[in-house]
């Protein structure tokens, strides 16, 4: 008789949370990774078979790795087994202070520890603290930004822009569009040194200010080509006139479907005007704060890395042509970014940021 699916892996934001750090891990041993991978596909209600095979595990791996989740949870996640390998250094019990102090609680008068402040207070060496920490992948020097979207129609938008990169409609082009306002035109104060062996190219501090653009751009999720146009200012005349111009540059025949933000300016009034004189034209909005929806902010990152960050700029022309030869150099050889994400998958690390943060809060 064939066995029915196993139920979604029951796991609490709190060890959500660790599991993802350790899956994420450069410095975590291999098996415990694995494992955590494991038991995140398990609570997303990936099938065992699925899973083992993705994971490169057996079934009963996954089985006996899931079974002692629901019995144990956390507890000697991915230590080795009793009489084999060298014996711990210090006791679990410390290493679970470490991992609960460096979580929840902070040095008087600072924002994070080091771990040179941490091994103090415990009693261990630094290099003990940085061992634990790399096990399971806490970084407390660092800080990663986030914002969860709270637009009430942030589950339509996200179904509607995410189908659009994994089943685009017949006879369309889809284009994630959006404006990169008030480029500067930056000049240094004085001549940048050349890079030489055992130093890095060097630039001044400080800078003149020689006027600002706004770079339009629109990039095809199939073929990763990027329509652009330089443009003063980013009113609705200036979204109006970039519009056009992806008129003519998408082929008659073709409709057009574009994921852009809900920036006013894409809901003026002459805009809805020209969109009715032209039905090919279907906009798509992101939710608010979910910017990182959208593909050409990707690409406004390679392009501010690759050409703007350290260009010198003496006018404005000089930077919009700077920034129309880097255009021109990407669409000779595009290369599309691969979206894989589901919007099951989203929704469900939605939720739990929303349950983590209102457990922060209460």
């Amino acid at each position: 008789m064939a066995r029915s699916a196993a139920e979604p892996l029951s796991i609490d934001p709190g060890n959500w949370e660790v599991l993802e750090k350790i899956a994420r891990s450069s410095a975590a041993a291999h098996r415990q990774v694995q494992r955590a991978k494991v038991l995140l596909a398990a609570a997303e209600g990936v099938a065992n078979t699925v899973n083992a095979d993705r994971h490169q595990v057996s079934v009963n791996t996954v089985r006996a790795w899931r079974a002692e989740y629901e019995h144990r949870g956390l507890e000697g996640f991915g230590k080795v087994k009793p009489g084999r390998g060298r014996k711990p250094s210090i006791p679990e019990e410390k290493i679970a202070e470490i991992i609960h102090r460096t979580n929840n609680t902070k040095p008087e008068g600072k924002t994070h520890w080091s771990c040179r402040e941490m091994a103090q207070e415990i009693g261990v060496s630094h290099s003990t603290v940085q061992r634990v920490w790399d096990e399971v992948g806490i970084k407390p020097h660092r800080v990663e930004t986030f914002k969860v979207s709270n637009d009430p129609d942030f589950e339509q938008k996200l179904i509607d822009v995410v189908g659009l990169y994994l089943n685009p409609p017949q006879k369309a082009m889809v284009l994630c569009m959006d404006e990169k306002s008030s480029i500067q035109a930056l000049d240094r104060t004085q001549a940048s040194l050349p890079m030489v062996p055992g130093r890095g190219e060097t630039m001044t501090h400080d800078y003149k200010r020689n006027g600002t653009t706004t770079l339009f751009a629109a990039l095809d999720v199939l073929t990763g080509k990027v329509i652009g146009q330089c443009l003063p200012k980013h009113r609705h005349t200036e979204f109006l006139k970039f519009l056009k111009t992806i008129d003519t540059e998408v082929p008659q025949g073709l409709d057009v479907h574009l994921i852009l933000d809900n920036y006013s300016t894409h809901k003026h009034a002459e805009v809805k005007k020209w969109l009715k004189r032209n039905p090919r034209f279907h906009l798509h909005f992101t939710p608010t704060s979910a910017s990182w929806l959208n593909q050409v902010e990707r690409w406004f990152r390679d392009l501010t890395d690759k050409n703007l960050r350290r260009g010198v700029f003496t006018s404005v022309d000089e930077l919009i042509t700077s920034i129309e030869d880097y255009l021109a150099a990407h669409n000779q050889d595009p290369k599309p970014y691969t979206w894989t994400a589901t919007a099951e998958s989203i929704l469900a690390k939605t939720r739990r940021a929303r349950a983590k943060l209102n457990e922060v809060t209460s």
